[in-house]
């Protein structure tokens, strides 16, 4: 079901889906969209203001790029077929989000834009510099600043501001790309799709671990997921909750694994799979291991290890002692080995879960303390308008499983 040029592109596998992917233009994604729509070259070809020669080819150069055949010409139009029908679905989310990050713009909806111009600005956002954004994607730093202030020119709005540094972002600038950077994600993952159709489930997939609960969970099922997909290449971030949820709606990362957040965060989406209370740990040993039941005054005796500022450990801590008041608390770290490793040759306290301490080994144990309230759960949280790929899935299924194996 290949076309010739689909077929020459197999020939050539170092050709990757990091230089496919940009090499797709606007106009051949707004084109193979009408005639999706249409059902019809001849109608395509009206509806972009283009002649049915240009229609033609610049479907043959995206079918080249994808590396399948999308549409199939009979005598009453053209129909998508499988690959296209998969790969179309891709193309409207990305218009969806195309559009609806224009509208929040307050740009107009036919402003022209070209990937040269959208590429410098996600290079901008994420780099935070034009010196920086131009080394990274091996530009030069004018062609980057005049793709800008094309950009700013054909929107019409302000995009950058010029400061005592020279060009920098605006915050509708920085919101704009950080949208666009998603919606381009769709067209990434379209062509994986169509790759896992024809070779079975392989890829990337980039998971942001959370702390302690999150590092856990993961370390206990990635061995049997990559036994099942060999072919998956995964990779962990390990950083705060604040960071890993950040990076989640800008797009770095796929799925956050680990403590769901206790309140709804703006465009995320959190499934909660494991109830798990939190204990105050101590090592084994410990003093107050000799009481019956341990008070606040007890507790509040001690040095205490708490979480890193946004991370759901700290929030219950600051709870559970008026934020902080009369505590000893002068080490603030989510990291596991620093953690382990100071309460284990100290008489410091923590706070952890029940499926955190039951994979801290032998060497730490619950303080007998009153239930600390609320229950917070381990889950997975995306973003709200993800449409996760055939990989993806198997993976936060496999994740599932591992939980509900876990509670029986």
């Amino acid at each position: 079901m290949l076309t010739p040029a689909a077929r020459e592109y197999e020939k050539t596998p170092e050709i990757g889906l990091a230089e496919r992917a940009p090499a797709i233009s606007f106009t051949q994604l707004r084109t193979y969209d009408s005639i999706a729509r249409h059902s019809s070259v001849r109608r395509a070809s009206k509806d972009c203001n283009l002649s049915q020669p240009a229609v033609t080819q610049s479907l043959a150069k995206l079918e080249a790029l994808v590396g399948a055949t999308l549409v199939e010409r009979h005598a009453g139009g053209s129909r998508l077929n499988e690959f296209g029908t998969l790969f179309h679905r891709r193309v409207a989310r990305f218009f969806s989000q195309f559009d609806a990050a224009l509208d929040r713009l307050g740009a107009e909806p036919d402003a022209p834009i070209l990937r040269s111009q959208v590429r410098a600005l996600i290079a901008t956002v994420e780099h935070g510099s034009f010196a920086q954004a131009a080394a990274a994607i091996g530009l030069a730093q004018a062609s980057l600043q005049r793709a800008a202030r094309q950009l700013q020119s054909n929107l019409r709005l302000p995009m950058y501001y010029r400061g005592a540094g020279g060009l920098t972002l605006t915050s509708e600038g920085i919101e704009f790309g950080r949208r666009m950077k998603l919606a381009l994600q769709e067209i990434d993952w379209g062509i994986r799709e169509l790759d896992e159709v024809r070779g079975g489930l392989s890829g990337p997939i980039v998971v942001g671990a959370m702390s302690l609960g999150g590092s856990v969970l993961l370390a206990a099922m990635l061995e049997g997921f990559v036994q099942r997909y060999p072919r998956a290449e995964i990779t962990i971030r390990n950083e705060s909750a604040a960071e890993m949820l950040k990076r989640l709606r800008g797009g770095d990362v796929d799925i956050v694994v680990g403590l769901a957040p206790e309140s709804a965060v703006d465009e995320l989406t959190s499934e909660a799979l494991l109830l798990t209370p939190y204990s105050i740990v101590a090592r084994r040993g410990h003093p107050l291991l000799r009481k019956r039941q341990v008070s606040r005054e007890d507790v509040l005796a001690y040095g205490w290890l708490v979480g890193s500022e946004g991370s759901s450990r700290r929030a219950c801590f600051e709870r559970l002692f008026d934020g902080r008041h009369g505590a000893n608390a002068p080490i603030a770290t989510s990291a596991e080995s620093i953690i382990h490793h100071l309460l284990t040759n100290s008489d410091r306290l923590t706070l952890m879960t029940s499926y955190e301490l039951l994979h801290q080994g032998a060497g730490l144990t619950a303080v007998p303390y009153e239930p600390i309230a609320p229950v917070p759960a381990i889950g997975i949280t995306t973003r709200t308008n993800w449409l996760p790929t055939r990989l993806h899935g198997a993976f936060i299924d496999t994740i599932r499983a591992h939980t509900a194996a876990s509670l029986g």
